[in-house]
């Protein structure tokens, strides 16, 4: 080496490896966004210059397809963004929004429900939420709470019952008080 800058061998490896790249990710994509996307993945790859040849081939094809996923979520989000107008024509279209009205029975309807659950007994309690709300299962309900499954399941059972005789009576007597 006669003056030249010192190789590491990187830009061989480019060499060697771009070609097969490009046929990988033309059966991919077509052939100009397989050039594209060759193009950004080599310029990525540089962040990984000194690993060894091995690493660097299975990176520059994880790069690859994460360079060619990336180009697929931004077109399906120009493409999303294409088919929104601000054109007076939707002027009049209903929104996907609830209205004010929906949204105060939602509410009112999660008061109750609130409120159904803080009057189910304590433990019965528990064990319902934390099988609805925590996720576990009955076997891991059973062990936190030191109960058998048979019992998690009685006490599951119990606050449905008792949540559904709950909340009926104030759905069929909503101005009532209870």
């Amino acid at each position: 080496m006669s003056g030249g800058a010192p190789t590491d061998g990187f830009e061989d490896f480019l060499r060697e490896h771009r070609e097969a790249l490009l046929g990988f990710l033309r059966s991919r994509t077509h052939d100009e966004d397989a050039k594209d996307v060759v193009q950004e993945a080599m310029v990525r790859l540089m962040r990984y210059r000194g690993r060894p040849p091995e690493q660097l081939r299975a990176l520059m094809y994880r790069i690859a397809l994460n360079v060619l996923a990336d180009r697929g979520r931004r077109q399906q989000s120009r493409q999303a963004d294409a088919h929104v107008s601000l054109d007076q024509t939707f002027e009049g279209l209903p929104s996907s929004e609830p209205s004010h009205e929906q949204r105060l029975a939602t509410e009112q309807e999660l008061v109750q429900v609130r409120a159904a659950i803080l009057q189910l007994p304590t433990r019965c309690r528990q064990v319902y939420l934390l099988n609805r709300i925590e996720g576990m299962s009955y076997s891991q309900i059973a062990r936190h709470c030191d109960i058998s499954v048979k019992a998690v399941e009685k006490h599951v059972g119990r606050a449905l019952r008792l949540l559904r005789l709950h909340l009926h009576d104030n759905a069929s007597n909503p101005l009532d008080d209870p």
